[in-house]
């Protein structure tokens, strides 16, 4: 379970260093509404896509958020330890139906992917996660983005220090102290 936090904390991390990008540029007026439509994917453009999602590990993530969903409301149902018994019921009958809400992500992921990389090369991709080299990759990727997540707190911690110290040291030279 830690594994897939990891994904996740590196996917925020990456996405909130990207969000302190975004907001310290300039504002831009919004695109013009009307993109034009994608072609959508043929069926089996989606199957390899599919493939890739699943064969990726990727699903995991997927994994992991129900029971999350779960251990928080139970922890929101403190107050009332008698309804932990019926919680933990109620859980286990909707198994099936958040099977069924895991495979809608499955499917959105598989879009996402059909989308953005051609089906031959999907079946590349495939291919190579059936592989023992990519089975490795696969099996190894929970601990290397462990490992990752201390990285990069421990590097945007350093460069948050470095960053400082030049803004510090920059505005001295115009003549501010901040």
């Amino acid at each position: 379970m830690t594994r897939t936090l990891s994904c996740l904390a590196v996917s925020l991390a990456v996405m909130a260093a990207g969000g302190v990008a975004l907001a310290q540029q300039p504002t831009r007026p919004a695109p013009p509404a009307q993109q034009p439509q994608a072609p959508q994917p043929s069926p089996s453009h989606l199957a390899a896509a599919r493939e890739v999602v699943m064969l990726s590990g990727m699903t995991r993530t997927f994994d992991v958020i129900p029971p999350e969903m779960n251990e928080q409301i139970k922890k929101n149902a403190v107050t009332r330890p008698e309804l932990s018994k019926d919680l933990d019921q109620v859980f286990e009958s909707m198994k099936p139906e958040m099977e069924l809400q895991k495979q809608q992500m499955v499917n959105a992921a598989a879009r996402v992917y059909a989308s953005r990389i051609s089906e031959a090369d999907l079946k590349e991709i495939a291919a190579f996660f059936k592989s023992p080299i990519g089975k490795k990759y696969v099996e190894t990727q929970p601990q290397i983005l462990d490992s990752m997540v201390v990285e990069i707190e421990n590097w945007t911690k350093q460069l948050a220090e470095y960053v400082m110290v030049r803004v510090r040291a920059e505005m001295s030279k115009r003549g501010h102290q901040l």
